[in-house]
């Protein structure tokens, strides 16, 4: 039997990478928050990854802005304790499956950015998170994944689907930023495909490297704002464009976060689904085994 560990098991991602899991009476599953494990603390990181076949790490810190201020903390986080993990899963023979971003890169692109593209973060969050890709790539060369996902929403926690469906009960009109173009993607759904590379890995079906995990398409935040309106049945046009600059925040943002797909052509995995369909079955309700 298969033996998964689910790092940052707490957060949106580890929530639905553990419903995806459920449904998989195959699996052996750990589950570490945050509170179960101290990826800071190599010692402790080794003595989790002992006996596990498969390392599915969601851990981050995901405070872009703070990051600003407390880089090294960050990094601490995004950079230092991947490292850890990866001389852990080198050491017992694991994959590892690690969730990165788009802001590795510098959103300027005009096209989507391959995965090879060349990286350039423009803030702190970018720069701490490329540290991890980095120590996977040179520890983990065979046996290490990098998949890089943005605009990561779900129907639970903290994010821009949810504070637009609060917002939508509080105020009568919306101002959301238009001239910043990414790729929302559905967490449960990103889950499903990170189960499904690590399957893949284990079966010799998907080379090691780096994978973008966005959904297909593209939008802006107010497309995006207005789409979630939409689907509630809620009026769109209540939506309003505006752009970046009235709404400055401490950690420059990247434009433009479309990211192409072209590596898992060479997997036995379809490629992602649109952004709005995902969306669609998102906001249709709960379904077994997935988080409310």
């Amino acid at each position: 039997m298969t033996r998964v560990l689910v790092t940052g098991a707490g957060g949106m991602l580890g929530r639905d990478l553990l419903a995806v899991l459920r449904t998989r009476p195959d699996l052996t599953v750990t589950a570490a928050a945050r509170a179960d494990l101290d990826l800071t603390d190599a010692h402790a990181v080794r003595g989790a990854v002992a006996g596990h076949d498969v390392v599915l790490n969601a851990a981050a810190w995901t405070d872009v802005d703070g990051a600003e201020t407390r880089e090294r903390d960050a990094t601490t986080v995004n950079g230092d304790a991947v490292a850890a993990l990866a001389h852990a899963c080198a050491g017992s023979g694991a994959r590892l499956v690690h969730v990165s971003t788009d802001y590795v890169f510098a959103g300027d692109a005009a096209e989507p950015y391959p995965e090879d593209a060349p990286t350039g973060p423009v803030n702190a969050y970018g720069r701490g998170k490329l540290a991890g890709e980095q120590a996977v790539a040179r520890l983990l060369p065979e046996t290490g994944y990098v998949v890089r996902t943005a605009w990561l929403y779900a129907t639970h926690g903290r994010n821009f689907v949810t504070t637009m469906l609060r917002l939508a009960a509080e105020r009568d009109r919306l101002d959301v930023v238009d001239d910043q173009r990414g790729q929302p993607t559905w967490s449960y759904r990103l889950a499903e495909r990170l189960v499904a590379l690590a399957d893949a890995a284990l079966a010799g079906d998907a080379a090691p490297g780096t994978y973008h995990g966005t959904a297909a398409g593209e939008t802006t935040w107010y497309g995006l704002a207005r789409a979630v309106f939409a689907l509630r049945g809620l009026d769109p046009d209540r939506v309003r464009p505006t752009t970046s600059d009235r709404f400055p925040r401490p950690a420059p943002r990247p434009h433009y976060s479309v990211l192409a797909h072209g590596r898992w052509a060479a997997t036995k995995l379809p490629p992602p689904g649109h952004w709005h369909a995902d969306l669609t079955e998102a906001l249709s309700g709960p379904r077994p085994g997935r988080p409310r």
